[in-house]
């Protein structure tokens, strides 16, 4: 982390777990381990989760995030969730683009640039997800693809909007497998991620970003992953469940 530069953020993505009744007892479990915090703290939860989680988060340093937002702002898209309907009752963050989104639900980086815009114009901060397969990273095309990704996601996004977007490099082979990248293969794809951004912005803009990292990040491996210069926080699955453990993970990224 280079908090100099950027902010320092460690985000739960909750994914489909826990009732708004959970939600609130998790919520309260994790406030005070985490009140004293040198870095964004967020929980990104389950749509029926949201209005519980802001009320629980309410006076706290914890910040809320939806899991996905729709890029209309109204219309014929049964089961989606638009940004105005975020936006009004406190959400702040939403994740765009995971994996398990492109995997099970069609996403594309397409839908994802939609979604992104979508999000910024109304005043959300997107944490938008890259990352390569197994079988990507086994042909030695990581870097092909992580580009491709950053360029289309990001189309049309200004050098204004890129201040409020989060960039999560989350490798597919190592969510919720238990494998996890080595902190130098976290540093690697994270670098260049920013060198993507210098060559699409400018070397200040990209240096502002703040690029996570989200691959079975857990409390015992967060020290020395978030230890990398170009890894600025964690996009947090399994761990960000369990109270303690979510809090050692931020506890690593105040140091």
């Amino acid at each position: 982390m280079d908090k100099a530069k950027r902010k320092a953020i460690i985000a739960g993505n909750w994914k489909m777990n826990k009732t708004p009744k959970e939600a609130t007892a998790l919520l309260n479990a994790i406030t005070p381990l985490v009140k004293d915090a040198d870095c964004e703290v967020i929980a990104c939860v389950p749509y029926v989760d949201l209005a519980a989680a802001i009320e629980a988060t309410a006076g706290t340093n914890v910040k809320i995030g939806a899991e996905n937002c729709h890029w209309a702002e109204s219309g014929a898209f049964t089961g989606e969730i638009s940004t105005g309907m975020l936006k009004e009752i406190g959400v702040e963050y939403v994740v765009l683009g995971h994996s398990e989104r492109r995997q099970y639900f069609g996403e594309t980086d397409e839908t994802v640039n939609k979604r992104t815009k979508a999000a910024l114009a109304a005043g959300l901060k997107p944490i938008v997800c890259v990352g390569e397969l197994l079988w990507e990273r086994e042909c030695d095309i990581t870097e092909e693809v992580i580009a491709r990704q950053i360029k289309l996601d990001l189309w049309d996004v200004t050098e204004e909007e890129l201040k409020n977007v989060v960039i999560a490099y989350e490798p597919v082979w190592a969510i919720g497998t238990g494998k996890t990248a080595t902190s130098d293969q976290a540093e690697e794809v994270c670098a260049f991620i920013r060198a993507q951004l210098a060559k699409l912005y400018n070397q200040d803009a990209a240096d502002a970003v703040t690029i996570q990292y989200g691959g079975s990040m857990n409390d015992g491996n967060a020290d020395e992953l978030l230890s990398k210069t170009n890894v600025d926080g964690g996009l947090i699955g399994g761990a960000s469940l369990v109270a303690e453990k979510f809090a050692a993970i931020v506890k690593a990224a105040s140091k």
